[in-house]
């Protein structure tokens, strides 16, 4: 990301089957079959990314990496991010600190046993955090998260240690070195085009999303530049027919506008650069809990 062009993440959350195993606790071999629906997504969504030269970033569980070796390394091959994302698109809320460390611990080893490496990003499948997860991804090595809303278009540090409750004041903790390249539903495709009955249920129109996520770019292009727009796809969700098709005239648009399409490791590591933790601190007292009062 630079000064001068908008920056835009564009990320996959590779889950197939997983997240109907484990988020949505399916024992439906047709619910299940939603998330192989990601084999015919995924190559399509490889070969837009290829036709603008763009680089993106894969959010991949363990669960997904091991049944679909061949894929995720076709991914890497093609020069894209891998990332953690759990190892059965666990929700980290849900665990006490020991649990919480077996399931990232378990993801890891996936990495490493198809691709060799080790993720530098992590993104929760649930977009929760639990008290201990700050503190755990430092631990392990992790250079960036994505899963939290502070902001829209700016990368921030977050905190380690907040405390909260309904009756006293907000307890700021400590800044830590970890960049948080922030996520909005808004700009995440699956709460606008899956159907589940009671809590998505709008399957809404291509055009619409996409036109509010254009929108959202152009306002960021106009007013912050230098900012970063992170959009969040799956691809047994966008990568059906007409979705796919209206994601490309998104990309046209941006591409246009000159847009600079971003991995999201590469994204933290820029901003990271240009906003050294000991300065970003002193320049943002209200991210730092430098002006909150303590007591009434």
């Amino acid at each position: 990301m630079t000064a001068s062009r908008p920056t835009v993440c564009l990320t996959f959350d590779f889950d197939a089957m997983s997240s109907w195993v484990t988020s949505g606790r399916s024992d439906n071999p047709s619910m299940i079959s939603r998330g192989e629906l990601s084999l015919v997504g995924i190559p399509r969504i490889l070969a837009l990314l290829r036709d603008f030269d763009a680089k993106g970033s894969f959010f991949v569980p363990g669960h997904t990496i091991l049944a679909f070796p061949r894929l995720v390394e076709e991914i890497a091959t093609a020069g894209h991010e891998l990332g953690h994302h759990g190892w059965g698109h666990e929700n980290p809320a849900d665990f006490d600190r020991a649990g919480e460390e077996e399931v990232l611990e378990l993801g890891l080893r996936a990495h490493e046993k198809v691709l060799g490496t080790v993720p530098t990003g992590y993104r929760s499948p649930a977009w929760d955090l639990s008290r201990d997860s700050v503190d755990l991804l430092l631990a392990h090595g992790f250079a960036y998260e994505s899963s939290c809303m502070g902001s829209d278009f700016t990368p921030y540090y977050l905190r380690s240690g907040d405390r909260w409750s309904t009756t006293e004041p907000y307890a700021f903790g400590t800044t830590t070195g970890l960049v948080e390249l922030p996520v909005s539903w808004l700009l995440d495709d699956f709460p606008h085009f899956e159907l589940i009955p009671g809590l998505f249920a709008q399957m809404a129109d291509p055009a619409n999303v996409f036109g509010v996520w254009r929108e959202e770019f152009d306002y960021m292009a106009a007013v912050e530049p230098g900012g970063a727009l992170t959009l969040t796809m799956h691809p047994e969700c966008s990568g059906r027919g007409a979705r796919i098709e209206g994601l490309r005239r998104l990309l046209e648009h941006m591409a246009g506008a000159g847009a600079e399409f971003s991995t999201l490791g590469a994204a933290a590591d820029t901003w990271r650069e240009a906003n050294p933790l000991e300065r970003w601190k002193s320049e943002n007292p209200l991210r730092t809990g430098a002006d909150a009062l303590e007591e009434l």
